[in-house]
């Protein structure tokens, strides 16, 4: 999975571009939506017009069901789609008119009998975006959307379909029965218990730094433990990663928050093997607590973010707990703590709160706009309530790596502003923006990148 993130700045004229149509929809499709930079304009969510589409495969349908003489060669026209699609995998990716920049990205869904098909993927217009209705070709079992993407997007998304004899489906209750596309291969778990959710991954996106490895490097060990927390007043499971061979005497610490996903439903140990063989990380133990216990989202939210009882329970539980065990550094420069989302957000303050644990810390998209109860943001202060503690506080001995999609809305725009923040005090800070969204198909690529960066080296 090609998922390494690429600093916006090799790419020119980033963003969507937007162009009018040079082509003549499908037959039977009404005229294009206004352009936009989101591929889903207003009126195609309301379905009052199916969007145009540039798709050479899709156009070439168009033209023979328009000159099909019944309904014998209109299905012929339709026999030969399908299996062009299943030949070159779901979704379309074909060439943009003089663009090499771009791609048209086409997804497309089989079904005679729905009353409605949704494309669900947060990257259209930043999280919590309304998902994309479908357009069906007329007389047809072929839904379309058709969007204009850059050439190095990747990112994740599902597919909902809604029963002819479904009452008026809404978004939201189509979206949550959102499936993976069946015409793609290429899949990852979802977010939390969520169903699997399939890859759309451009030609351009960017290769993995364990990409050279070779497939039989030697494994190291993972295993789960038990341990008690004081400060959470409960018990975690905690993932420990060991490389292959013998340790250093003071071994490199990565504490890596939500373990459940990235060892118990990531695979990200694989990707630590060949990071190791390849001379890119150091030997390092890697220390994952699962978010919850149970799984519930209500237990991960009440932890994250900036609460001192999980600063305590990684700083005084987990970390003393591992050095009893294998030999793990003391020296916050060579500890990493990362976390995604909110739970960049921790990591965040963990740096913050106890700087003499972790030195180096690591936050993907992390989830900004969140302050603790009681202080209610303001439009009038815009700036976030982790952002405000390291500008008022006194400057730490801290490294930091940030990532961001391109398209997370506002999360990029508030982590832009953390950054200036951090560099306007002093703080060594690298920050790298990758074309997709919130998303572990994102993320795995960026950690290995953020670790190497901190940790590795040979920094990329």
């Amino acid at each position: 999975m090609s998922t390494r993130p690429t600093p916006v700045a090799a790419h020119p004229g980033g963003g969507l571009a937007a162009r009018r149509a040079t082509h003549r929809p499908p037959t039977g499709a009404r005229p294009p939506c206004p352009d936009a930079p989101s591929p889903v304009c207003a009126a195609g969510l309301r379905r009052a017009a199916p969007p145009r589409t540039d798709s050479p495969r899709l156009l070439a349908l168009g033209a023979r069901l328009a000159a099909a003489v019944d309904a014998a060669a209109r299905d012929a026209a339709v026999a030969w789609f399908w299996p062009e699609v299943e030949a070159v995998g779901a979704p379309l990716v074909e060439p943009a008119d003089r663009d090499p920049h771009h791609r048209i990205v086409t997804f497309v869904w089989r079904d005679a009998d729905a009353r409605a098909v949704l494309l669900c993927a947060d990257w259209l217009a930043g999280p919590g975006a309304t998902p994309g209705w479908m357009h069906r070709l007329p007389g047809t079992d072929v839904w379309y959307l058709s969007c204009r993407l850059r050439a190095d997007h990747h990112g994740t998304y599902r597919i909902a379909r809604a029963e002819a004899t479904d009452p008026e489906p809404g978004p939201a209750e189509l979206a949550a029965r959102a499936v993976p596309d069946p015409l793609n291969p290429r899949v990852v778990p979802g977010r939390r218990s969520g169903r699997p959710c399939s890859v759309a991954e451009l030609p351009h996106a960017p290769t993995p730094p364990w990409a050279e490895a070779p497939d039989d490097v030697s494994p190291g060990s993972l295993r789960r433990h038990r341990l008690g927390s004081r400060a959470l007043a409960a018990e975690r499971d905690v993932w420990v990663y060991e490389p292959p061979g013998p340790l250093p005497a003071e071994t490199d610490a990565v504490v890596l928050l939500d373990g459940d996903m990235w060892f118990g439903r990531l695979g990200f140990a694989s990707v630590l093997d060949r990071l190791v063989a390849l001379g890119l990380l150091p030997p390092l133990i890697v220390l994952a607590p699962n978010s919850r216990d149970p799984a519930d989202e209500a237990t991960r939210a009440a932890e994250f973010g900036g609460h001192d009882a999980q600063v305590a329970f990684l700083a005084t539980d987990l970390l003393p707990w591992a050095a009893a065990r294998w030999p793990v550094t003391d020296d916050p420069a060579r500890t990493v703590v990362a976390g995604q989302g909110l739970g960049g957000v921790s990591a965040l303050y963990a740096g913050y709160a106890a700087p003499m644990r972790f030195g180096n810390l690591l936050a993907q998209s992390a989830m900004l706009p969140w302050h603790p109860a009681g202080e209610p943001e303001s439009d009038a202060d815009p700036v976030p309530w982790i952002t405000r503690r390291y500008t008022d506080g006194a400057p730490r001995e801290l490294r930091l790596h940030l990532d961001v999609g391109l398209r997370e809305g506002r999360l990029l725009e508030l982590t832009r502003g953390l950054r200036a923040a951090l560099r306007a005090r002093d703080y060594p800070v690298t920050h790298t923006e990758f074309n997709g969204g919130h998303d572990y198909a994102c993320w795995r690529g960026a950690l290995a990148d953020g670790l190497i960066t901190l940790l590795g080296a040979h920094p990329r």
